[in-house]
């Protein structure tokens, strides 16, 4: 039997968590919507095969966007995502009235800041453009990689959670600061003395990580989360199985391994 199914939204009607093998016995299916980026791919790519080794059949379920995919976890259409940090997730359910629900970090592509026109950090100057995400959470995270950076000081009593501009107490470099969707980043570097890119954004866009000239330090509430539907879910085998893969040792092996031979992405492995 082959284990790895890519299912289309037309199917998911038809499909059930636990069925009857051939031989009788319960087979159980893990229906994971995935999201564009790297994090559906690396679980499909790495995490999938272990658990098809363990006897589960994995399905995938393909949504264009991270909320359909959340819904479809709500509505019990879907098992499983990899796609949101926890920040995500707390937001959602509390505009949902979901209860969805994360058991395990995994490892997350940070946001980072690459180079436009200018390569060296050293080299920035007064009036550099420097474009960060318009979006409030990564807004937030760009601000905090410009502090960083040491382009920027926070106010001491701004809420690290949820930044804007009011609370930059002094921009030391002398940068211009310019906002703009997190998509159109990527193609407007030739505009731009420096970018911050948030990571998924950057892999979708293929922009070379050995470039990146300075990461984000990553919040555990900003670490990409395995979710499920509800907490009564996260007692079942099957996610512990999930959860024992993504903290083995050989998993964050191969991780490694990727992070040292590949420039497609770079991955914080979460402690």
């Amino acid at each position: 039997m082959k284990h790895f199914v890519k299912l289309g939204l037309m199917a998911l009607s038809v499909t059930v968590l636990a069925a009857c093998s051939s031989d009788g016995s319960e087979e159980t299916t893990i229906r994971v919507a995935t999201s564009p980026g790297p994090y559906s791919e690396l679980f499909l790519d790495q995490v999938a095969p272990k658990l098809e080794e363990e006897g589960y059949t994995v399905e995938e379920i393909e949504f264009t966007d991270l909320r359909s995919a959340d819904v479809a976890l709500q509505e019990g259409s879907a098992d499983l995502n990899v796609d949101q940090h926890a920040l995500y997730l707390a937001n959602f359910n509390e505009e949902a009235g979901a209860e969805l629900t994360a058991v395990t970090p995994v490892p997350t592509v940070p946001t980072g800041l690459f180079p436009g026109t200018k390569d060296d950090l050293a080299a920035v100057s007064s009036g550099d453009r420097v474009g960060i995400p318009d979006d409030p959470s990564n807004y937030t995270r760009a601000l905090l990689v410009l502090e960083k950076a040491g382009w920027i000081t926070l106010n001491e009593d701004a809420n690290l959670e949820s930044l804007t501009v009011d609370d930059i107490a002094e921009n030391t470099s002398g940068i211009e600061i310019v906002p703009m969707q997190s998509a159109v980043i990527p193609r407007t570097l030739e505009d731009l003395a420096y970018a911050i890119i948030p990571g998924s954004i950057a892999y979708d866009a293929g922009v070379d990580f050995s470039t990146m000239l300075l990461a984000e330090d990553v919040r555990k509430d900003l670490l990409l989360q395995a979710v499920v539907s509800k907490p009564e879910t996260a007692e079942e085998e099957w996610v512990q199985a999930v959860i024992d893969i993504y903290n083995s040792g050989e998993f964050q092996s191969q991780i490694k391994e990727i992070n040292q031979n590949s420039d497609e992405t770079y991955w914080i492995i979460p402690d």
